[in-house]
């Protein structure tokens, strides 16, 4: 994706693979480096020293990722620890070094947790856990493979605060979290209100990006 939204930050990428950014820089989350506001869009140095053409970037509330084209992920801003909290982060960006290694393919963000999928289609999820939208139980830190999806090639992904859905290259749909948020009512087998592992909707299927 070109662009992306923080609560009150702002993400851009160019055609030439540079990342941009602007508004509030609480806790550094511009990637500059400090806590200034930018008011104007500019360059994230950082990232510009790298030498890579970047290719999707994604915000959350107070973090943010670039994916460059050789697949390598780097983070800045709030990360999540689940013994302390919402920890300060880096104000400037660095490789997510949980996935060094792997390249990954897709990236998404949202409230305050974050995923990536590699191009082998396995899923990554972390930041803060509730009602199971990581996919599992339990906030992480750093991305964590989601045990529920092994076997699954994911070919997109979207995240949310309460909830996910990943989809297959047939266009099934595997959702997990908040039942009511993924429209499957309030309340589930054992009076459960979330979907705790990922589980495909037998009902529904969707066309996936670049599908025939």
């Amino acid at each position: 994706m070109g662009v992306a939204f923080g609560e009150f930050f702002t993400l851009a990428l160019t055609d030439a693979g540079a990342v941009f950014s602007c508004g509030s820089s609480q806790d550094g989350v511009l990637g500059h480096g400090s806590s200034e506001s930018e008011l104007v869009p500019r360059r994230i140095e950082a990232l510009a020293l790298t030498r890579r053409r970047f290719v999707a970037v994604a915000a959350g509330q107070c973090h943010a990722l670039a994916l460059t084209e050789e697949g390598e992920l780097y983070e800045w801003g709030w990360a999540h620890n689940e013994a302390r909290g919402y920890r300060r982060g880096q104000c400037t960006p660095h490789r997510v070094a949980a996935l060094i290694g792997q390249r990954v393919k897709l990236i998404n963000a949202q409230s305050t947790c974050s995923c990536a999928v590699t191009e082998k289609g396995e899923l990554f999820t972390w930041g803060k856990c509730y009602e199971y939208n990581l996919g599992y139980e339990g906030s992480q830190a750093s991305p964590t493979r989601v045990a529920g999806l092994i076997g699954v090639e994911v070919a997109a992904v979207a995240i949310g605060g309460t909830h996910t859905l990943a989809t297959d290259p047939d266009g099934v749909v595997w959702v997990c979290g908040l039942r009511s948020a993924l429209g499957l009512g309030v309340s589930g087998p054992e009076d459960s209100t979330a979907v705790s592992t990922p589980t495909p909707i037998p009902t529904l299927r969707v066309r996936v990006l670049n599908s025939p």
